[in-house]
This record gives C-alpha cells, structure tokens and sequence, in this order.
C-alpha cells in the first residue's frame, strides 16, 4: 500500500463519485450497536474506508464516520477532484464540525520528482504547485499539505542534495505562510531512493527552513519501519511535528494488527495536548462490513485511555 496506490485509488474513486452519488446517496442511519461517542483524538478517515456500510459516495462515508465519533479526514488526492467536489467536501467538514486533514501536493505524485537537484526546473514546479494548493486549502478548509520532495540526486553529494532540499523548499514555505497554511514534509520507507527517510533528517530540514510553514508530518507507519523508538523520536521532534499518520507494521492496517502499541503512542499524544488531525492512512485486514466493524473497534481500543 504506498503512496502511489493510495492515490490512484483515490482519484478513481473521485472521478466516480459524482456520477455514483445520485444513486447511492443515502441517509446512513448508525447502527445501535455501536459507540457514538466522540474519540479522544482526530482520528480522520480517508475515501473508501466506510464504503461497505455508507456506500461509494465520500460525503455520505464522511456524514457515518461523523456519525460514529470520527471528527476528521484526509484525502491524498483531493488536488486531483473536481474543484466542485472539493467545494462539497469542505462545506460537508464545516456543517458537521470536522477537521480537514492533509491532501498531497501534485509535485510529490510522481515518485520520481527531484528538488535534490537543485534545478531550475523544479523549484518553479514546486512553486506552481503550492500555489494551487492554497486555491483547493480554501475550498476544503485544509490547513496541512503533504510535500515529499523526491528522490536522491546521487551524483551529488548529501550535503549539498539537503542544501539543495532547503533551498527549494523555502518559496513554498513563504508562499503558504501568507495564508497561515503548512507543508508537513514526509519521511517514507516505501523504497530506498527517495532522499526524506528519518525524522531527525526531517527535523533538520525545518529548523534550517525556520518557518511555521514547514513542519514534519510522523507517518508512524514508515518510522517504525526506517527507525522504530517512536515516542522517544516524537519527543525529540516535537517542536517540528505538525501532523500525524497512522497504519500498523507490518501489513500497514489498523492498530492492534501488527507490532506498533498504538494505546501508549495515542495516551503519549493526548497527555502531550496533540490537537490536531492523525491519519488513517492504511488499509483494513479483514474485508466487507465486517472488516470496518473491526476496525472501529480497533480504534475504540486503542483510543481508550
């Protein structure tokens, strides 16, 4: 499940969703069974994670999730949705008090983008694309923006690829900070080339780029891959970390199906007053409505604390 399959899946369900929501948009009534409560954190779903039980239509997974005490989501792909969609998206968070999490910028789509080469070239895309990304931050309500800036350079050495990283990143930064928006710049374990791996490289990059701008995002998953120790990294990074993901290792599904000890690393935050969005950006072990029933309860258990 890397990046790449996240987006794809995201845009093909998107371009569905417009024409698929006449005809399956309905009033999602939650089941009686289920605890309503609101979690101790915000927790956000992404598109497809509810779709068994509130159907293929994002705004009506969006209404159950809210429904069922989730109180925020994320959306890889939302750049590549219909400004419309985006528009019903946004509005959708505001009417019922939800957060938006973070979308990825386009320039980090394509695996192979490279700001280590320090280029012309991509500084000017990567500008082009943060200033878009404000454009659908308004429409959506989002605050954070997924930037991964590419691949290693290796005919160059690592000082200057991360000179180069730095450099490249500071117009983006100053860009969205004229509306008080934030790039969280994110380690990946997906495959060895990519030149952003551990957090303390990404810690850092920030402090060398000194904007509030410009933070780290945690994806707990690919750190407990590249690095593991994680609350004592969250620590240590704390001052640069603005957002969080979530997905268990290995299998990169819900808590409780792998290694990671998500209650301690959830009451870590809490006790810490982390109050922003962490992403469910992982898959479900078990599959149909039964495979979501299991994991609002893997997330009942490890949220309770």
């Amino acid at each position: 499940m890397e990046r790449r399959n996240f987006l794809k899946q995201n845009v093909l369900v998107g371009g569905s969703l417009l024409t698929g929501s006449s005809l399956f948009a309905k009033n999602i009534k939650t089941n009686n069974s289920l605890d309503t409560t609101p979690y101790k954190l915000n927790y956000g779903i992404h598109d497809g994670m509810f779709s068994n039980t509130a159907g293929p239509d994002f705004i009506e997974q969006i209404k159950y999730a809210h429904s069922i005490g989730f109180s925020a989501i994320e959306d890889n792909g939302m750049m590549s949705r219909t400004p419309e969609m985006q528009q019903k998206i946004g509005d959708t968070l505001a009417s019922l008090g939800m957060h938006m999490g973070v979308f990825v910028v386009n320039f980090s789509i394509n695996d192979k983008i490279n700001l280590t080469t320090g280029t012309q070239e991509w500084k000017d895309k990567f500008v082009a694309s943060c200033k878009e990304a404000v454009e659908v931050a308004k429409r959506t309500n989002a605050k954070w923006m997924t930037v991964v800036p590419g691949n290693f350079e290796r005919r160059l050495p690592m000082d200057i690829q991360t000179g180069n990283v730095i450099e490249g990143l500071r117009p983006g930064a100053e860009i969205l900070a004229k509306h008080d928006l934030v790039m969280v710049l994110e380690p990946l374990s997906d495959t060895p080339d990519l030149f952003l791996r551990h957090s303390d490289q990404t810690y850092a990059i920030c402090k060398a780029i000194n904007s509030p701008s410009c933070k780290i995002l945690f994806d707990m998953y690919h750190m407990q891959r590249n690095e593991g120790n994680m609350i004592n990294n969250i620590d240590k990074c704390w001052n640069e970390i603005g957002y969080f993901q979530i997905g268990d290792n290995p299998g990169r599904n819900e808590p409780g199906t792998g290694e990671v000890n998500y209650h301690n690393i959830f009451k870590h935050l809490h006790a810490k007053g982390y109050k922003g969005v962490l992403g469910m950006e992982h898959g479900k072990v078990g599959a149909g409505k039964e495979g979501e029933m299991a994991l609002i309860k893997a997330y009942r258990d490890a949220d309770n604390f």
